[in-house]
């Protein structure tokens, strides 16, 4: 019997660029016992599948000065402060003698030895690792950035440009600081998803009869555990309320800015924070299950899972590359060979391979994406890929589901007409005690309404359900029969008036239940899925975004939705479908629309989900179904959050747009400086270096998007 090869996950820190990363796979995937590797660039970590360790795969990132780290999923290595960081303390060195040959240069000229000799200094401190790497891939025919810049300063020391060389260096020694300190900083969107949760947690255990407090690490927390949770405490584990009553604040999982009031058998999320009252939690799940967890993973998922810009990138820098190098070789020979000066043309060509590094190209989509992506995590919308936040930025069309999505999902009592001079509270106590031994679910919305009028609750005796029909029981010594209008006119006539108020009712799609006392009617009941406040709202910010069409599909009765929509200003309503009729409806909408997003509760709605161009689920926390079954999550069941992921996903296309326009037209303008020979070192530095942080904090923008737009 063969086992399966082990998978493993590695943190890693100092991955400072995509080309590296890249780099950085291909080296592990080398190593004789790795089956398969995988880097995530944008959650800096390294899936790999064979017996390594950890000095094994830090071997292979040794060119970047990549640290590795098992560490556990709920954690994450802290970066080194920008200052702590030896490749910048050398550059600070390397400034501080590029400063010394300056003033050397100032008061002897150009060729003093000594001048000279601070010019190489820097050069040497500041491009030792430049140079340890740019000799290895030059060894392996490997053409990177460092490749090109170790060719270009050699280069200029041989031609005499020792001060532009060792200016050079450090350039691009700040430029790959910068570089790494803004992934970081995009990075931090995951960074602090992780440190949500805290890592140990006060926790009651049985032992034997009796119970025992300890303090443990979240790792040994085993389900059926009891939390111990304090006021001002985060929750460590998912679980249920089985003590104590307090308002939860769980903007953190579904980004819900008012706290929830949690009670006995309430569910509760790790990383939540308990604000008022004490409680008592039952572990449900174990560290690596838990609401937070799943979250993490599929976030830095959804980093690694490459969008159709980044792919296309990818594609373009992979030839774009050995082009240049042409392009330079050609710069640095043919105009020579015609009108000589042969150490300015290679100086010139030295240049066109600085300038012409593609890092700002291919970090312009990687940065984005990483950025939107924390940025919704922490707004309580879950992104499944940078596939889909950019597919979602191309929507033309969105359908709803009914129940759940544009309604709350649950009947509440809305009207009360009352006969026999008996008022409203009494004929609802009479009716809620009835109610109150049956299992329907109109039953609760009768029985909510009298719990938040807070009217007492009358005792019924001899409870009698009447299948289809309704159901009855003595309340306050009288025989009280509820149910449909139909089976409560064969106990008593019911009056024009009534049936006029019953066919309003349901034209609006509410569901009437009437009631009897003895033989007298005494009140009709409307009972209707109320309409989500915020629902007209968003659709209203859905044509702002230029949202072409928006369609509700349900299993709904017609006449029901109907009522839904025409409150909403909805034309397109299809009502009575079934799963598979939403899976058709959806079909004939891409064939009309081309994208097209799918609303749903991430069960019922599965197949139309699955089918739309873009599936968001609603309510995704503690949800299993709507986290694994739709490509977005709406965490707190909000969906406000819907024009605010559209708004980002088109913000999220238009900055990747601005970031690869940016890249080129900075490398055309400075290449287009050769034709009349004015291309200098420090211009493609200069170049290199803008164009890259020019991308990279175009791409930050992201971090601040807070509503849609």
């Amino acid at each position: 019997m063969t086992t399966a090869p082990t998978k493993q996950e590695y943190r890693l820190q100092n991955l400072s660029c995509a080309s590296c990363a890249a780099k950085f796979e291909k080296n592990v995937k080398a190593i004789p016992e790795v089956q398969d590797a995988q880097v995530n660039f944008g959650a800096s970590k390294i899936t790999v599948i064979g017996k390594v360790d950890v000095n094994q795969i830090e071997e292979a990132g040794a060119f970047d000065g990549i640290k590795v780290s098992q560490s556990p999923k709920s954690t994450i290595e802290k970066s080194t402060p920008f200052y702590k960081k030896t490749e910048n303390i050398l550059a600070g060195i390397a400034l501080l003698f590029v400063i010394l040959g300056y003033v050397l240069v100032t008061m002897r000229g150009e060729t003093d030895p000594f001048a000279i000799g601070m010019f190489i200094v820097a050069i040497l401190v500041g491009g030792v690792g430049i140079f340890k790497t740019g000799f290895r891939n030059l060894a392996r025919f490997e053409f990177d950035m460092k490749t090109l810049m170790t060719i270009a300063v050699i280069g200029a020391a041989i031609i005499g440009e020792w001060e532009e060389a060792a200016v050079v260096v450090f350039l691009f020694a700040v430029s790959e600081a910068l570089e790494a300190y803004s992934m970081d900083k995009a990075r931090q969107s995951i960074r602090q998803l992780m440190d949500i949760a805290p890592s140990t947690a006060t926790i009651k255990r049985a032992h034997g009869e009796h119970f025992h407090e300890m303090e443990v690490p979240t790792e040994e927390i085993e389900i059926g555990d009891i939390l111990i949770v304090k006021p001002g405490q985060k929750i460590a584990m998912d679980g249920i309320v089985v003590s104590g009553l307090s308002a939860v604040n769980q903007a953190a999982i579904t980004g819900e800015s008012i706290p929830v009031n949690k009670t006995i058998d309430d569910e509760v999320f790790a990383g939540t924070l308990n604000e008022e009252g004490a409680l008592e939690v039952r572990v449900t799940k174990r560290v690596e299950d838990t609401t937070i967890a799943k979250i993490i993973h599929l976030v830095e998922e959804a980093q690694a899972e490459k969008a159709p810009s980044q792919q296309f990138v990818d594609r373009f820098a992979k030839y774009y590359t050995p082009a240049i190098m042409i392009v330079a070789l050609l710069v640095a020979v043919i105009p020579p060979l015609f009108i000589g000066d042969w150490q300015h043309w290679i100086y010139q060509g030295l240049a066109v391979l600085v300038v012409g590094c593609p890092c700002a190209l291919v970090v312009s989509t990687p940065v984005a994406i990483v950025t939107a992506i924390g940025n919704a995590a922490r707004q309580g919308v879950l992104i499944k890929g940078g596939i889909h936040l950019e597919q979602l930025g191309h929507i033309e069309a969105v359908a709803f589901d009914k129940t759940g999505t544009l309604t709350k999902g649950k009947p509440e009592v809305t009207d009360i007409y009352t006969q026999s001079n008996m008022s409203e509270d009494t004929v609802l106590q009479l009716v809620a005690a009835v109610e109150k031994q049956s299992q329907h679910p109109l039953a609760k919305a009768i029985l909510t309404a009298l719990h938040e009028k807070g009217l007492a609750e009358f005792e019924p005796t001899n409870f009698q359900s009447v299948t289809g029909k309704g159901a009855f029981a003595t309340v306050e010594g009288k025989k009280v029969s509820v149910g449909s209008l139909k089976w409560i006119s064969t106990l008593t006539s019911v009056d024009e008036v009534i049936k006029e108020q019953v066919d309003q009712l349901q034209a609006q799609g509410k569901t009437v239940v009437a009631a009897v006392s003895d033989t007298q009617l005494i009140g009709i009941i409307g009972i209707a899925d109320q309409l989500r406040k915020e629902s007209k709202s968003v659709l209203q910010n859905l044509t702002a975004l230029k949202v072409k069409h928006t369609v509700m599909l349900t299993g709904d009765a017609k006449l029901t939705a109907e009522a839904i929509a025409t409150s909403l200003n909805m034309s397109d309503v299809r009502a009575g479908l079934l799963p598979a009729e939403k899976l058709t409806a959806i079909k004939e909408l891409r064939m009309q629309y081309g994208a097209v997003a799918m609303v749903g509760d991430g069960v019922n709605d599965a197949p139309a989900l699955a089918s739309a161009s873009v599936g968001i689920a609603m309510g995704g926390a503690g949800t299993d179904a709507a986290l694994e079954t739709a490509d977005i999550a709406l965490m707190g069941d909000d969906l406000t959050k819907l024009p605010y992921t559209i708004g980002l996903s088109r913000k999220t296309l238009r900055i990747i747009q601005e970031n690869i326009i940016f890249a080129l037209a900075l490398k055309l303008i400075a290449l287009l400086l050769v034709i009349p020979g004015w291309l200098t070192l420090w211009i493609a530095i200069f170049a290199d270096m803008g164009a890259t942080l020019l991308v990279v904090f175009n791409s930050l923008r992201l971090i601040t998007t807070k509503k849609y737009s």
